[in-house]
């Protein structure tokens, strides 16, 4: 291949960089400062649904005494107690609804944090009445769903909003986009991301017989917009599957997060399981060590309620090459599950490889982006490259964001088993060389490790996400989101960027169900060729709860 010279380089760059102001660190919305919100001085009125889990979690920042909490709302409030304690003068919810419309005139913002299949439902009755939005990740469980979100952030131009993919406002994730956009790797053709096993229970060949429901929980209202079932904690015999799994597979990746509180009947999990990104965590959420059949974490498997690892942690590891290659519906040409190891009747399977065709963007190639959930070790190491040549030297290199998170060492060399691991979780392949990424896009270093360690970073041109620096990457992304609704600029992962991001990712979880590729018409939302696959695409909802702009 004949090489580009340095000035189209340079002019591809450019155009990058004026990319990235427009769709990562800048929108088109009009700023809520011209229409006169909050002093950045002023306290805001959150409120939060789900009230333990996750988006507990992303209440620090009024845990500290710098937001206010007037409503809190979860379908359990045996599962809400801590949230409940935490903050008691807040007005207590189990219907989100009823919060909306009783404690409305209060709230100034909502974070949004039950399962996955409600976070449309909650997040669009928010902007429908002008409350700024913080919805956990994956922001919908379905691609119809993102795209009636990115047609709301249009509609509702005046609400900040933020997607809880924390790792956006990571410097690392900045400053693999802007290696990338230097020419430092060539043109990326490929990339390669993944993940462990589940760290909940999958591949359940039946349902248990139903068990009581828990006094505290509302079962029907945490079902929401999915077709009514049968509760179930589970039987011996679910019980006895899960003892097995856990033999056979350990506690599993997932990213293994460590612990949280469960989820709460609500957004649950923790922190990665090590900034190496990969497998072996220590079950995330209520995972491995709740045997309750959907409950309090387990519903993130099931085809109705979740995406399973694709959004769950997917969402997370692909962030730097959704950013660095400007990924879009528009742009996708296909996505097809390679690799399955089953196709369970009504959770996902285990181990699987989604690919995702793009085609060509302004200044980039077309590139083929996979994601694999993977046993163990690294799903991916460059062609004639050991795992241990791939790994960044300690304390050689350029030291992007905090020491502990990305840092020198660039995550743990040992995997399951004894197996070595690079210490990346996403690689991308480049006609010049490697760039990996790791944790939550919280880690960035070139391929082999000796590449990088005589590595000098090119001069940075994206703006830095605030309060990153101190090592909270989490509390940087909600003062992020908090700093939009007084006024601020649009925050890094609002839903014209982020909603975006989610159609194309979680039609990988459309494409579970297939075989063969999927063809997608971004214009029309539908996929072309297997009109079966469309089910899949637009959910069906219950009578009382369809979503309508």
């Amino acid at each position: 291949m004949k090489p580009k010279s340095q000035s189209n380089i340079l002019s591809r760059r450019s155009f990058l960089a004026r990319s990235a102001l427009t769709v990562g660190a800048v929108s088109t919305f009009p700023s809520l400062k011209a229409l006169g919100y909050k002093s950045p001085n002023e306290k805001l009125n959150l409120a939060v649904i789900g009230a333990g889990g996750q988006p507990l979690s992303d209440l620090r920042i009024a845990q500290a005494g710098v937001e206010n909490v007037v409503a809190m709302c979860d379908v359990d409030w045996e599962r809400g107690a801590g949230g409940f304690a935490m903050f008691p003068n807040a007005a207590k919810y189990k219907d989100f609804r009823q919060m909306l419309d009783k404690s409305g005139k209060d709230i100034d913002a909502v974070v949004v944090g039950p399962p996955d299949h409600m976070h449309a439902a909650c997040t669009l009755a928010c902007m429908q009445l002008g409350k700024h939005v913080y919805t956990e990740k994956p922001l919908t469980r379905t691609p119809w769903e993102a795209r009636v979100l990115t047609q709301a952030a249009i509609k509702y131009n005046k609400v900040a909003t933020q997607m809880g993919n924390q790792g956006y406002s990571h410097d690392a994730t900045r400053v693999a986009s802007e290696i990338i956009w230097s020419g430092e790797i060539g043109e990326v053709r490929e990339v390669h991301a993944w993940t462990g096993r589940p760290s909940w229970p999958q591949g359940m060949t039946k349902i248990p017989p139903p068990t009581p429901v828990p006094e505290s929980l509302d079962w029907d209202l945490w079902l929401g917009t999915a077709a009514f079932r049968p509760f179930t904690n589970g039987d011996d015999e679910y019980r006895a599957f899960v003892a097995e799994r856990n033999a056979r597979g350990g506690r599993g990746g997932g990213q293994g997060g460590r612990g949280g509180r469960g989820g709460a009947r609500s957004e649950a999990g923790g922190a990665p399981g090590g900034p190496g990104g990969g497998p072996g965590g220590r079950g995330g959420g209520g995972g491995f060590g709740s045997t309750g059949f959907y409950l309090p974490f387990n519903w993130r498997g099931f085809y109705d309620f979740g995406s399973s690892l694709i959004g769950d942690w997917g969402v997370h590891i692909l962030g730097p090459a959704n950013w660095a290659l400007q990924l879009s519906p528009e742009s996708l040409i296909s996505v097809e599950c390679i690799k399955k190891d089953s196709l369970p009747a009504f959770t996902f399977p285990d181990e699987l490889t989604i690919k995702y065709e793009f085609a060509a963007r302004a200044g980039m190639p077309p590139v083929m982006v996979y994601w694999h959930h993977h046993a163990g070790g690294d799903a991916y190491t460059p062609p004639g490259m050991t795992a241990e040549e791939a790994r960044k030297i300690p304390y050689t290199g350029p030291q992007v964001g905090p020491p502990g998170r990305g840092g020198f060492g660039g995550g743990r060399g040992g995997g399951p088993g004894g197996v070595q691991r690079s210490g990346y979780n996403c690689i991308f392949t480049g006609s010049k060389g490697y760039l990996g990424t790791s944790g939550r896009g919280e880690g960035v270093g070139l391929l082999p490790g000796s590449r990088w360690a005589e590595y000098k970073l090119p001069t940075p041109y994206l703006a830095r996400s605030p309060g990153a620096s101190t090592g909270d990457n989490h509390g940087a992304h909600c003062r992020d989101w908090v700093r939009a609704c007084k006024g601020g600029a649009p925050a890094c992962s609002h839903f014209g960027i982020s909603a975006k991001y989610t159609e194309w990712l979680v039609l990988g979880a459309v494409a579970v169900h297939f075989e063969g590729k999927l063809l997608y018409d971004a214009a029309k939302g539908v996929v072309t060729n297997i009109k079966e696959a469309n089910q899949w695409v637009k959910p069906t909802y219950r009578k009382g709860w369809r979503l309508s702009l």
